[in-house]
């Protein structure tokens, strides 16, 4: 279970099976407030989305071949 204990300030401290920890305020649904019960589900459309455009950039970057972004010698 998932409980919204309390918000301070940009902050949210969440409550999961006895322990705390905090969540950005700005990333719970809209409405929520203190003493709510929150829910958690994976959304597998979601995943596959940024999947693909993980694979995308990787395709992009080995396109771009060692050479072109030059070399940084420290």
């Amino acid at each position: 279970m998932i409980i919204l204990d309390r918000v301070e300030g940009p902050m949210a401290v969440l409550e999961i099976d006895g322990e705390h920890y905090e969540f950005p305020a700005a990333a719970l649904p809209e409405g929520a407030s203190e003493g709510d019960v929150l829910t958690l589900q994976a959304d597998p459309d979601a995943r596959a989305k940024i999947e693909d455009e993980a694979r995308a950039r990787l395709e992009r970057l080995k396109k771009r071949g060692p050479g072109s972004g030059g070399t940084l010698v420290l």
